[in-house]
């Protein structure tokens, strides 16, 4: 009884840190990869880069989009379309071929998308 009650304390110490450090961590890289994005196309990011959901208007701007663009990424299925959407033109404002947002549909592969735009020239 008492190895089971360890285990599961062990496992739940491991959650806690999935949580609270390593979330974390990624969420800050993500947002670190936002702002030399939105730097890299002309644009102050400013602390919304920092503030979920609100980075998003940020990279609209950088896009040269409409912030209303945000509404549209509310609604379930279109999201999916317009999300690709503001990527293209993310890709086009850096300078890259839109067709680079192919990346985003190969599984495993779509995890350096982002970081390339952000620290490629």
């Amino acid at each position: 009884m008492n190895t089971q009650i360890h285990t599961i304390h062990a496992w739940q110490l491991q959650q806690d840190a999935i949580v609270f450090v390593v979330l974390p961590v990624i969420y800050f890289i993500w947002c670190y990869c936002l702002k030399r994005i939105v730097e890299k196309c002309g644009l102050e990011p400013g602390f919304l880069i920092w503030v979920p959901i609100l980075n998003v208007i940020r990279l609209l701007q950088a896009a040269g989009l409409s912030e209303w663009l945000l509404i549209l990424l509310l609604i379930p299925g279109v999201n999916f379309f317009v999300g690709l959407y503001i990527w293209v033109k993310i890709c086009q404002a850096r300078g890259k071929s839109g067709w680079l947002v192919v990346i985003i549909l190969i599984p495993l592969v779509n995890i350096f998308f982002v970081p390339y735009l952000a620290f490629s020239e």
